[in-house]
C-alpha cells in the first residue's frame, strides 16, 4: 500500500546544543503496527512530537500521508490521532460528554458527531457507561475512552504513547484487542510506544529502536530476535579488576558458538551464543586463571527484552503501580488543575 510515515534524517537540538535526535530515518506502511521502542531519553518522545506537528525540526523531513509536518502541519494534524500517556479525558464530564467535546474541536456537523460518537463507543465497548461520570470509570475504561476521543475524527494515522502502562494484564490484554480491531476493520496505522516488551511482540508488525537520538535496530519482531541469536547468556564479574575483567571478556570472545559480547548494565555482559549449553562450561574454562569471579550466569531463547538490551546496554523499565498508580497519577492531574 505504500508508506504513510516518511523520516529522513530527523534531527532535533535543543538550546546548549543538546542533540535530542540525531538523524532518525525510517518509514511506516499504511495499516501496519509500528512499534517504537527506546530507553528514558533517547529520543523517543522528541521524535514522536516532530511527527505530531507538536515540535519543529532542527534538521530533515518528514511526511504523514504525503503531508510535510512542517509546511502542512495543520492538514497533518486531521490525518492524525495523538493519544498521549497521561489521559486526557475529564472525570466531571459523562462519557458522551468528553467525546462531544472532543467533536467540537474537529468541527464536526451535528449529526455527524452524533453518528461517529455512537460508533467510536461501540467499538471501545463503553455504550452502556456513556451517560455515566468519568468519575466512576475503571483505569481501563478511562484509557478505552481517551482512545475514543482519538478515534472520533476517523485518523489515517493513530498515536498510541504507553496505551496499557499502569493496568493491570487483563485490562492491558483488552486494548490490546482493540488495536488490532482498529487495524483490521478500519485499515487504521498504529505508531505505538510501550515499556511492556510481551506487548510490542504481540501487537507490532515491525519494531524500531532508538538509543541515544539514533535508530539502532528496525525489523519484524522475529528478525531482530534472529539478529540476536536463537540464545542469549548473560553473566556477571563479582570481582576483578577492570584489567582482569577485560581480559575474562576477551577470551570469552574467543570461545566458539560466542556470536558477539557487549557491556550490559552494571558489571555485567550480555553474550549472542548457539549451542548455549556447551558455551556455559567454555565460560569457566576460558577464564581460568585470571583475577576474576563470576558471580551469576544465565542461559534463555532470545526474546525482546534480549534484543533491547543487546542494542542499548540497558534494560527497559516498567512502570510499578498497576491501576492504583493510574488513579494517583488522575488524582494528581486534577489537583494541579484547581
Amino acid at each position: 500500500m505504500g508508506a504513510i510515515i516518511e523520516a529522513q534524517e530527523l534531527v532535533k537540538v535543543f538550546p546548549g546544543g543538546i542533540r535530542a535526535v540525531d538523524g532518525v530515518s525510517f518509514q511506516v506502511e499504511e495499516g501496519e503496527i509500528f512499534g517504537f521502542l527506546g530507553p528514558n531519553g533517547a529520543g523517543k518522545s522528541t521524535t514522536i512530537a516532530m511527527l505530531t506537528t507538536l515540535r519543529r525540526p532542527t534538521g530533515g523531513t518528514a511526511r504523514i500521508a504525503g503531508l510535510d509536518v512542517v509546511r502542512d502541519a495543520d492538514k497533518v494534524r486531521r490525518v492524525i490521532g495523538n493519544v498521549s500517556q497521561d489521559l486526557a479525558v475529564d472525570d466531571d464530564l459523562t462519557g458522551y460528554e468528553n467525546l462531544k467535546l472532543q467533536a467540537g474541536f474537529y468541527r464536526l456537523p451535528r449529526r455527524e458527531a452524533e453518528e461517529r460518537i455512537e460508533e467510536v463507543l461501540a467499538m471501545v465497548g463503553l455504550t452502556e457507561r456513556a451517560r455515566d461520570l468519568v468519575e466512576t470509570y475503571s483505569g481501563g475504561m478511562r484509557k478505552r475512552l481517551d482512545i475514543a476521543c482519538g478515534l472520533l475524527h476517523r485518523p489515517r494515522v493513530l498515536f498510541l504513547d504507553e496505551p496499557t502502562l499502569g493496568l493491570d494484564i487483563q485490562t492491558r490484554r483488552e486494548i490490546w484487542d482493540y488495536i488490532r480491531r482498529l487495524r483490521e476493520e478500519v485499515g487504521m496505522t498504529i505508531f505505538l510506544t510501550t515499556h511492556y516488551m510481551e506487548e510490542a511482540d504481540s501487537l507490532c508488525d515491525r519494531i524500531a529502536i532508538i538509543d541515544r537520538g539514533k535508530i539502532v535496530a528496525i525489523g519484524t519482531p522475529e528478525e531482530l530476535k534472529g539478529r540476536v541469536g536463537q540464545e542469549v547468556l548473560e553473566f556477571e564479574f563479582s570481582s576483578g579488576t577492570d584489567e582482569a575483567v577485560a581480559a575474562a571478556v576477551a577470551r570469552i570472545k574467543n570461545i566458539p558458538n560466542v556470536r558477539e559480547v557487549r557491556r550490559g548494565s552494571g558489571n555485567g555482559y550480555v553474550a549472542t551464543v548457539v549451542q548455549g549449553a556447551q558455551v556455559v562450561p567454555a565460560l569457566f574454562e576460558a577464564i581460568a586463571g585470571l583475577e576474576v569471579k563470576v558471580g551469576s550466569v544465565s542461559l534463555k531463547r532470545a526474546t525482546l527484552d534480549d534484543v533491547f538490551l543487546y542494542y542499548t546496554g540497558r534494560k527497559i523499565r516498567e512502570e510499578e503501580g498497576g491501576e492504583g498508580a493510574m488513579r494517583t497519577r488522575m488524582i494528581m492531574r486534577r489537583v494541579r488543575g484547581r
